[in-house]
């Protein structure tokens, strides 16, 4: 490896439609449950939570963001895998379709604080963030 040069691990960004991102990354930045995770190559091993939120991944020197809605991440050494429900390019985010989930959410989380009971509060709420997320990273991109 040439002196200077960035070492990468392997990471993969997976939706229940598919990979996201598959490829090698040099930084990686996740929502956490607690706060944000960022991984470079040689990471401790490492099992978290991800909360609704911003994903950076940074390769050949430059940063991809995606809006992703909650999910799980691990990583073993230079292998990192995140698994999530939705993952969306910030330059493929559509702010009006976008800005429709958000109040669709809203409703949503009204009937669970209403006690409907077949509304879950946790999934109403994850929805929300994960447009609201979608409307500031397309705001960023």
């Amino acid at each position: 490896m040439a002196e200077g040069s960035v070492k990468t691990f392997s990471l993969s960004l997976v939706t229940p439609e598919g990979a996201a991102f598959q490829g090698e990354a040099e930084r990686l930045i996740v929502p956490g449950a607690a706060g944000e995770i960022g991984v470079l190559a040689r990471h401790a091993p490492l099992v978290a939570m991800l909360r609704a939120g911003e994903i950076r991944i940074r390769t050949s020197g430059e940063w991809q963001t995606f809006a992703a809605g909650p999910g799980y991440f691990k990583v073993q050494r230079d292998r990192a895998i995140v698994l999530v429900d939705d993952a969306v390019r910030a330059e493929d985010i559509d702010v009006e379709q976008a800005r429709r989930e958000v109040e669709d959410a809203r409703t949503l989380l009204e009937r669970a604080e209403a006690g409907e009971e077949e509304v879950d509060r946790w999934i109403a709420e994850q929805r929300l963030r994960h447009a609201e997320n979608k409307i500031a990273v397309a705001g960023r991109g």
